[in-house]
Parts: C-alpha cells; structure tokens; sequence
C-alpha cells in the first residue's frame, strides 16, 4: 500500500484547509485508516481515525468539533477536513492506513502503512 497525502500549507488562525490521502496498491484489505500528526518535540500523536467496514470515526479531544474525517472508497482517498484552525494545531499530519490479513494457517497478520507527511503551519 502506498500513501500520498496533500493539501497543507501555511494559514491563519481560524481558517480552513482540507487534507487527502490517496491509497492505491493493495487497498482492498485496508481496514482502518487514521491521520496522526506530531509537532516539533513531541510525540506523534492520534487525531482522527475512520473504519472501512461501516466508517465509525474516531478524534482526539483536542480536535473535536473542528475537524472531519471523511472517505470516498471509489477514488481510495481519505480526508481530513480541518477548521477553526488554532495554532497549536501546527504539526506535521500523516495519513496511516492498516491492512489485516488472514495468512497461512489461520495467523491473522496487521499491517500499518504511513505517508510521507503534509505539513500544517497556523499562524497567530
């Protein structure tokens, strides 16, 4: 599986941007897709988090309210719709996508995959 995100950049306090992550590859056992995000010393960190199955979501308090994880299963492409962005919001974002599998021998297998990163800068 590989991972492209886009759309960050640099933005105002209070504005908007909309990330993607476009998946291709071996996609059709992806099982969960999420982005993350880790700002200068810190940790990464969870923000949002979607099912294949029946695209439960999954955000981190800290983001709640402001931000939306969506996907389009046609195009492979997950997105992170982000408003009344705050600066602590400035980080590093990255798409993760995680594939299980049924092995040989009934072993059931997990697999993360993560993008390059997309870099969100809020300024005050």
């Amino acid at each position: 599986v590989q991972l492209v995100e886009s759309g960050g950049g640099l933005v105002l306090a209070g504005h908007s941007l909309r990330l993607s992550c476009a998946a291709s590859g071996n996609t059709f056992t992806i099982t969960e897709m999420g982005w993350y995000r880790q700002a200068p010393g810190k940790q990464r960190e969870l923000v949002a988090t979607i099912t294949s199955g029946d695209g439960s979501t999954n955000y981190a308090d800290s983001v709640k309210g402001r931000f939306t994880i969506s996907r389009d299963n046609a195009k492979n492409t997950m997105y992170l719709q982000m408003n009344s962005l705050k600066p602590e919001d400035t980080a590093v974002y990255y798409c993760k996508a995680v594939r299980s599998t049924v092995e040989v021998g009934g072993i059931h297998m997990q697999y993360d995959y993560w993008g390059q990163g997309t870099q969100v800068t809020v300024s005050s």
